[in-house]
């Protein structure tokens, strides 16, 4: 036995060539099966699965030869060696895996809440933007809202100088006869008409374009509103993103939640939406900036243009007054100097009768005479020096009442032509103070009331 254990190879030789012992047998019981390395069966178990069988040991033959069982052996050494290798390369390696992988996480952990933090630097720079320029916008739809008032009082104020004028134009319609004239006043006070006209059309074209630009500059504001909340929200969550921790509360999983893209921007057309929105409020802020200066020079123009006009009728008014007042004098003057004549006239009239009647006695004494010297007697009818005399101065007395009476004709006349003329300058006196009461009563009196140049502009 001793001489077999030393030397295997001659039990192995006999042992296969046995005849009550089938070599396939042996070749088949030859192959020990292994253990596995997650098998939790313990080598005492597997001895005690052996010791049943004791009739295995006093066998003649052992199933194993002993180079099987240092084979075995061996095997298992290496198979042992050889996992506890692989085993500790396997924890080394997932020891190194697991703090790889934790500094990775930390590291991608790391990156993202930086980049949430950029995300929210960007987040605070675009609100102030949208807050500058909203708090911009706020003061200019304040300003040309104000600017906007004030025309609207400017145009209510138009209306008092126009209905003026057309009160003026008026009121001269009721001037009489030759000084119903196309003055000059009437040429000013319808140009006042139709320049107050124009520039009441003026001020609403500015008024109509001053409410379109207010109504942009709100739709331009609302859109900055509305970017300015989302971009409140948006800061809110990502704040809260941002200081979330691996120990915060509120942490969960949301399986799946990486595959959802619910996005509907990438960072270029977000930031261009919003300096989109800005440069639209900009423009619309230039715009309502240049229209409030247009609101501006249009009411200092249109307040200078009608105070021109004003100024020029009032004028006007002054010089028609003038002549008017200074025609109406020399009437007066007139109708003195004939009333005086007529007063002169009629004394003449008297005195031409007077003298008529002065000349019948001395007419008639010569009448008489000659019809007394008639009856003369006789011869004593003679044709003397006497009866040449009554005769002619009959005729002379004739001739003078004739002459008399002419004249008495002619002053009666001029008499009635002088009574025509005075009726004539005291209906054209008439006339006269018509006018001017008319132009500096009911007139001048109205235009006293023209607006200040304040109330022309809209600050009162």
């Amino acid at each position: 036995m001793a001489s077999s254990y030393k030397n295997p190879h001659f039990v192995m030789s006999q042992s296969m060539y046995l005849p009550w012992r089938p070599s396939s047998y042996f070749r088949t019981a030859s192959a020990v099966p292994s253990i596995g390395v997650t098998s939790r069966i313990s080598p005492d178990l597997i001895q005690a699965k052996v010791s049943r069988f004791p009739s295995n040991r006093t066998a003649l033959f052992a199933r194993y030869t002993p180079v099987d069982w240092l084979k075995s052996n061996h095997k298992n050494y290496m198979e042992s060696e050889s996992l506890r290798h692989s085993a500790e390369r396997l924890r080394v390696d997932t020891a190194r895996l697991i703090q790889d992988k934790e500094q990775l996480t930390r590291k991608t952990q790391s990156t993202t809440s930086k980049n949430i933090g950029e995300r929210l630097n960007d987040i605070v720079f675009w609100k102030s933007e949208l807050n500058h320029e909203i708090e911009n916008m706020i003061g200019e739809t304040n300003a040309l809202a104000e600017v906007k008032k004030r025309l609207e009082r400017a145009l209510a104020e138009t209306e008092g100088p126009l209905q003026v004028a057309r009160e003026c134009l008026y009121h001269r319609e009721k001037r009489m006869s030759v000084d119903l004239v196309h003055d000059k006043v009437e040429k000013d006070l319808i140009q006042e008409v139709e320049s107050i006209k124009g520039c009441q059309e003026r001020m609403r074209c500015s008024l109509d374009a001053a409410n379109s630009q207010l109504a942009s500059n709100r739709a331009a504001q609302h859109e900055l509103d509305r970017d300015i909340n989302d971009k409140l929200i948006a800061h809110r969550i990502d704040d809260k993103c941002h200081y979330l921790r691996n120990t915060s509360d509120g942490i969960s999983y949301f399986h799946g939640v990486e595959n959802i893209d619910a996005t509907v921007s990438m960072p270029e057309s977000w930031a261009k939406f919003t300096d989109n929105n800005i440069l639209r409020s900009q423009n619309e802020r230039a715009a309502s900036a240049k229209l409030r200066h247009d609101i501006e020079t249009l009411l200092n123009t249109t307040s200078n243009e009608m105070w021109s006009h004003f100024n020029s009728v009032n004028v006007a008014f002054t010089n028609r007054l003038s002549e008017v007042a200074d025609a109406k004098n020399k009437l007066q003057m007139h109708l003195a100097k004939t009333l005086q004549e007529i007063f002169q006239t009629e004394m003449l009239i008297e005195a031409l009768k007077k003298a008529i009647r002065d000349k019948e006695s001395p007419l008639k004494v010569a009448h008489t005479r000659l019809d007394e010297r008639t009856r003369r007697p006789n011869v004593e009818l003679c044709r003397d020096s006497t009866q040449l005399r009554l005769v002619s101065e009959v005729r002379e007395i004739d001739d003078t009442i004739q002459r008399l009476r002419e004249r008495l004709w002619e002053a009666e006349k001029t008499l009635q032509m002088l009574v025509n003329t005075k009726v004539t300058l005291e209906h054209d006196l008439s006339i006269k103070a018509n006018s001017l009461f008319i132009d500096q009563e009911k007139c001048m009196s109205m235009r006293k009331s023209f607006p200040s140049t304040p109330r022309l502009v809209g600050y009162t």
